[in-house]
């Protein structure tokens, strides 16, 4: 049901909407704003261009004339002041460690826009080949570099339909692919695994499987058990906010066992175990560490002693050798620029693995196989249901669960990489399965794309490639005295929801995004007095002074060209 537009200035229940502009790439955005039955403000975001309607509001908060709105789903947070000459808000969207202005005027989507999905169709079918290839054309048409392999399985049998890529050879069924947060569903079927076998329990504390003398965050007198990890349930966030980003084209790879452990023992839960749903990589990360630990072996081997072995996945591991290396697809980034594979180390089980649609499709026929050595294992794994917060969602051990209408449920998974985007979609009851693999991080990609053909749901058209922003200065880092850094630490407000903190640690000077949904702990570094830069980021800041003391009183933040004036608070 539509909601009115607000009658008076800074109220908030209503209808708003307002455009982000992601690198070139228009997406239009509704903010369905009202007060629940608990008198706290509430609502859902619909994002029109990505046909992707309801998502659940979190904290809704209106101070003044200061909105505040957290999407825990999407890890996206907005916060606006109002601007009474247009009657709306003028603020940012963050999301991912970026900001995006974004000005939300007074009104729903226009009529022609839908509100809600469309039904889908009855008596579906998955389309032969030569309309898969169709819809694999049309996807990669602007996109020069990518390719895109689909995997179908049905009761008569499997197939392959690939296209791409424009130059080099063409992809097929055994084309490697980094699947990203795929692998998170293959966690969690070693922890279902482990359970069965009375190897560890579901409601273990994490803490147990720990190094000793490593610790845990607790919150109320609980602990964080291995389910908690598995359902993204811990309060833990998306990422630790102690990673380096050495080399923001390989954000992982920098990071130890020693810095996870670090983070573990000093961070404070925001909210009680159990409490909300927040998709963490920390999480499974550390879930899979876990587990090597408690079986006595690393991630790579359970995988391959536990999962691949048996199903015979020969082509689904961690490391490659050199002749699947010579079938790795290569990578391309948002921008369809070369991008580096990703090494996650220490975080293994959130999201290492590489493989094929040939692979998958093993998979996922183990999966609904009842004489398959991992369905005691996957039976385990969806016995476990936690709410995320969306109207037709629910989160499994690892598996992500849709209620696509009456009795009928999909689970699934996706993944995204720097070069690499991939969907897992079964629907059980059916016996159907489509995995999707692509080699680039433009978006839309491969969710939707696998949603379509397994139910018949409606494909987001395809936007031309952004054009890729210029590279980033070449800067050179200098030393500065430790007074120099205490000089400018402090809390700056840039405007509405960006807020920094900085401080020193030892010769180092640390920055943190503070806000409804924190950002991670990034190091700046000082190119002369006053101005400092990420490695992480294209961002700088320049601290201002006052003339007559010299006291630091304000600075000016620049992002990927655009700069933002703010001021010191006390």
């Amino acid at each position: 049901m539509a909601i009115s537009a607000p009658a008076s200035a800074q109220e908030a229940v209503g209808d708003w909407q307002g455009t982000l502009d992601v690198g070139g790439t228009k997406l239009r955005l509704v903010i369905h704003v009202q007060t629940g039955t608990n008198g706290k403000l509430t609502g859902t975001l619909d994002s029109l261009d990505q046909s992707s309607f309801g998502i659940p509001l979190g904290d809704v908060s209106l101070e003044g004339d200061r909105l505040t709105i957290a999407v825990p789903s999407l890890s996206g947070s907005y916060a606006g002041q109002w601007d009474e000459g247009t009657k709306g808000w003028r603020g940012f969207w963050s999301q991912g460690g970026a900001s995006l202005p974004l000005a939300l005027a007074p009104g729903g989507p226009p009529p022609e826009e839908p509100r809600a999905p469309e039904p889908l169709p009855a008596n579906w079918q998955v389309p032969p080949n030569e309309k898969i290839e169709a819809a694999i054309a049309a996807r990669i048409a602007p996109r020069d570099g990518q390719g895109l392999v689909v995997g179908v399985l049905e009761p008569s049998g499997r197939r392959i339909v690939s296209g791409g890529p424009a130059s080099g050879e063409p992809f097929d069924g055994d084309t490697l692919f980094e699947i990203g947060s795929i692998s998170k569903v293959f966690t969690a079927l070693l922890l279902a695994d482990m359970a069965n076998k009375g190897e560890v329990s579901l409601d273990d504390p994490a803490e147990k499987y720990l190094p000793e003398g490593a610790s845990m965050p607790a919150r109320g007198g609980k602990k964080i058990t291995l389910a908690d990890l598995a359902t993204h349930t811990s309060g833990l966030p998306r990422l630790p906010y102690n990673m380096p980003f050495a080399d923001p084209a390989d954000p992982y790879a920098d990071y130890t066992e020693a810095m996870m452990l670090e983070f573990l023992a000093g961070y404070e839960l925001p909210r009680d175990i159990g409490e909300q749903w927040e998709y963490s990589n920390l999480g499974f990360g550390l879930l899979g560490y876990l587990l090597g630990r408690a079986a006595g072996a690393d991630y790579a081997t359970l995988l391959r002693e536990r999962i691949t072995g048996p199903l015979d996945m020969d082509d689904t591991a961690i490391m490659l050798t050199a002749e699947q290396q010579a079938r790795f697809a290569p990578g391309h980034d948002m921008y369809l620029q070369p991008a580096k594979p990703w090494h996650i180390p220490a975080l293994a089980g959130a999201g290492a693995i590489r493989s094929t649609a040939n692979d998958m499709l093993k998979f996922a026929a183990a999966v609904l196989d009842t004489d398959s050595p991992i369905r005691r294992a996957m039976e385990t794994t969806l016995t476990v249901r936690r709410k995320t917060g969306e109207p037709r969602g629910e989160q499994a051990l690892g598996w992500q669960v849709a209620q696509i209408g009456p009795g009928r449920e999909v689970i699934m998974h996706g993944g995204g990489t720097g070069g690499y985007r991939s969907h897992l979609a079964i629907e059980p009851p059916t016996g159907r399965v489509v995995v999707a693999l692509a080699n680039s991080g433009a978006e839309p990609s491969t969710a939707d794309l696998a949603m379509h053909l397994l139910v018949g749901s409606s494909v987001a058209p395809t936007p031309a490639v952004a054009e890729a922003p210029a590279a980033p200065a070449s800067r050179s880092e200098v030393q500065l005295p430790a007074e120099e850094l205490d000089r400018v630490a402090g809390r700056y407000d840039f405007g509405p929801g960006v807020v920094f903190r900085i401080w020193r640690e030892g010769n180092t000077l640390r920055a943190q995004r503070e806000g409804s949904i924190t950002g991670p702990v990034l190091t700046i570094h000082a190119e002369a007095p006053l101005r400092f830069f990420w490695r992480a980021v294209d961002a700088q800041v320049v601290f201002t002074t006052d003339d007559a003391s010299g006291e630091v009183t304000g600075a000016v933040f620049t992002q990927s060209g655009q700069s933002l004036p703010g001021r010191k608070l006390d």
